[in-house]
């Protein structure tokens, strides 16, 4: 009798084992369809779709522009650099800081480090017919900080679109920069104390001449010294 009711539970069990279950009519990836004419089960996406958490309804934040299409004067409140948010008002040295860094790697070959127009590119041998832009004109330094942006992101003339490269904040970070820039070389010498133009003339000579001016100046107090 045991022996009759363990068959009897072998064949139900083997009833149940069909391929059902997992042999379903679906499609996966790269396989081939009968249903649509180009033979793929794959299907391309519409027009205008976005993965999912990369919606960018922000124009100001992603685009440099208002609602209105107008550009903003204004850098976003707060910007994630490396990982950590930071308050752009109350932390504005970090900032620049990172704004610096990132302008030194993507735009001092062109800009020049000052933003002068004069990168290493340009004195090696660039032909444009219209040469790299200097930010350090009225037109440019009236300019609203959205068209910063907007070119960095676009290109602009001979220049690439660098949204490929540099992320969102970090471009934001680089328009502060450019406007440190502006603001640093607009200002008089008259506004500098006298330890500052000191430093100022010491970077406009080149090592050579600084240590031999430097030299000079160890050997007069040394004379000094010895006077006394």
């Amino acid at each position: 009798m045991k022996k009759v009711v363990l068959l009897l539970g072998a064949v139900m069990v083997l009833a149940g084992c069909h391929t059902d279950m997992w042999v379903q009519p679906k499609t996966t990836g790269y396989k081939e369809s009968e249903l649509f004419e180009d033979g793929k089960s794959a299907r391309p996406l519409e027009e205008g779709v976005v993965a999912r958490g990369l919606l960018k309804t922000d124009s100001t934040r992603f685009k440099g522009r208002e609602k209105d299409g107008a550009l903003v004067s204004e850098i976003p409140t707060s910007l994630t650099i490396w990982g950590e948010k930071v308050n752009t008002k109350t932390e504005l040295k970090k900032v620049l800081q990172h704004g610096q860094e990132r302008f030194d790697i993507f735009c001092s070959h062109c800009h020049g480090k000052v933003g002068a127009g004069d990168g290493m590119i340009n004195q090696r041998g660039l032909i444009l017919r219209r040469p790299v832009a200097t930010y350090h004109t009225d037109r440019l330094r009236k300019m609203p900080v959205g068209h910063f942006f907007d070119v960095i992101t676009n290109g602009y003339g001979a220049m690439f679109a660098q949204a490929p490269r540099v992320p969102v904040d970090d471009r934001w970070a680089i328009v502060a920069y450019i406007r440190a820039l502006q603001f640093s070389q607009a200002q008089p010498k008259s506004s500098l104390s006298a330890e500052e133009l000191q430093e100022l003339d010491k970077k406009k000579l080149d090592p050579a001449e600084q240590a031999q001016k430097d030299g000079e100046a160890e050997h007069e107090k040394e004379n000094a010294k010895g006077g006394h």
